[in-house]
């Protein structure tokens, strides 16, 4: 009978909170669309670290800054480099992004809706 419980000498596990505070749920959706472009980017280039997908993942960490589901904070404390921001400003390495942003970001979001009817199996 002595095998129930945990044994007296177990020391307590106490978890330790996130260092940049809470990361609410997103229970509205408000940001759900950009959420799904992103990880539709993140299938199509199989996980890879192509930039399409990083700058669909800063749209998404600003949709949840602007909804308060996240605090502000300057997107170079967030991983994304002023450097590569320049880049795509000014059309440099990554060009095919460059000053057609909107363009490349709406034909990302049209191959995500392509993948959801292949996967749901609607035409």
């Amino acid at each position: 009978m002595s095998g129930f419980g945990r044994p007296p000498s177990t020391i307590t596990f106490s978890p330790t909170p996130p260092e940049r505070g809470s990361f609410p749920l997103d229970h509205d959706g408000e940001c759900k669309p950009v959420m799904q472009d992103y990880l539709a980017c993140l299938k199509k280039v199989r996980g890879t670290n192509a930039h399409e997908c990083r700058l669909l993942a800063k749209a998404y960490l600003k949709c949840r800054m602007d909804h308060n589901l996240m605090a502000q904070d300057e997107f170079r404390n967030l991983g994304f480099q002023d450097d590569a921001e320049k880049r795509v400003e000014t059309g440099g390495e990554g060009g095919k992004i460059g000053t057609g942003n909107s363009s490349r970001l709406e034909e990302l979001r049209q191959e995500s809706r392509e993948l959801k009817r292949k996967n749901t199996g609607k035409s």
